[in-house]
């Protein structure tokens, strides 16, 4: 016979997972009626709890899980030291799960999670990730998700980002101020919230300055480094190429500086360069490099203190708050 799950009663009532565990659990958030269906029609089809996971929902693992993209990304890094600054002080372990940019690998992580793995997540989309159910499938279970850096909006749960629209018009301005006319865009995915913000920051700075955005100018990169760079030298083999780039990701300064090169272009002479990025070889880059510096270490001690504080207070239900921590323009020799 085939195992009856919490899900399938949800479905067959049209009430949630959440709803269920709390009537299985004879809880007082639920009223009597409710109740009462849901163990009639868990009776009639032999629902049987697993006990694994109820003895796991019964005690603290005292695990963090946090699930990011990469941690090649120097972001990353250092968010999981603002992250294990606050948590191992209050006895936590940190588990850290990696996607590599795949939607599919986000979804088997978070499922695993589902069993009482881990106390409560804090997590980074991947490129792929538009839709949040796998997300929402999570939180029913009870378990805190704090999203930091790369957030998705649909989902109802606190987040801590940086300010990406400003940060985004910042960069762009910038080169404008440096006589730069012709600036191109690069991004790595038309559906991440960074992205997307980053870009429409871009795309204000140029309005404002009545300078003519073209499609041309946005390149769409990847996860393959030789992709990129492909992309990237073919940008600067046009007729037209520009005279300034923004990368809106750490990893798309490497190919811009190789195609430079193979190209022989010079930063700045021919390109200006301002790159979304906390690498700490940025000074010794040659030319180094002008970037918008994320609060990487911050943003990682807030999202984590946020979810602490979900878990201590014990929520049904998430504050939904959004924190904004402000990056940082450095300029450098990239951009003249």
């Amino acid at each position: 016979m085939k195992h009856v799950t919490i899900r399938a009663l949800a479905k067959e009532l049209n009430l949630s997972v959440s709803t269920i565990s709390k009537a299985l659990r004879d809880s007082y958030e639920i009223s009597e009626d409710t109740k009462k269906r849901v163990l009639a029609l868990a009776e009639r089809l032999n629902y049987m709890p697993n006990p694994y996971a109820s003895s796991l929902r019964g005690r603290r693992s005292k695990i963090i899980g946090v699930v990011i993209p990469e941690v090649a990304d120097s972001f990353f890094s250092l968010a999981i030291n603002g992250i294990e600054s606050v948590v191992k002080e209050q006895g936590y372990h940190v588990l850290i799960s990696l996607t590599h940019e795949r939607l599919a690998n986000e979804q088997s992580i978070l499922h695993e999670f589902q069993g009482g793995r881990v106390d409560g997540v804090l997590m980074s989309v991947s490129r792929e990730t538009v839709s949040g159910r796998h997300i929402r499938d999570l939180m029913e279970k009870e378990v805190p998700v704090v999203f930091f850096d790369r957030a998705l909006d649909e989902v109802e749960t606190d987040k801590v980002v940086t300010n990406d629209f400003e940060s985004g018009y910042a960069a762009t301005q910038h080169l404008i101020s440096r006589g730069c006319k012709q600036i191109a865009y690069l991004t790595i995915s038309e559906n991440l919230s960074i992205a997307t913000r980053r870009m429409e920051g871009y795309l204000k700075a140029l309005a404002d300055h009545q300078l003519r955005s073209s499609g041309k100018n946005i390149v769409q990169c990847g996860t393959d480094a030789a992709f990129n760079y492909k992309q990237v030298k073919k940008l600067l083999q046009r007729k037209k190429r520009p005279d300034g780039i923004v990368a809106s990701v750490e990893k798309l300064a490497t190919p811009v500086y190789q195609a430079c090169q193979e190209l022989s272009l010079s930063i700045p002479g021919d390109v200006k360069v301002i790159c979304f990025s906390n690498l700490e070889i940025a000074t010794i880059l040659q030319p180094s490099l002008t970037t918008i510096t994320q609060p990487a270490f911050e943003i990682g001690k807030t999202a984590a203190t946020v979810l602490l504080r979900a878990l201590d207070k014990k929520r049904g239900k998430p504050a939904q708050q959004q924190v904004i921590i402000p990056s940082e323009l450095i300029a450098r020799e990239s951009s003249g």
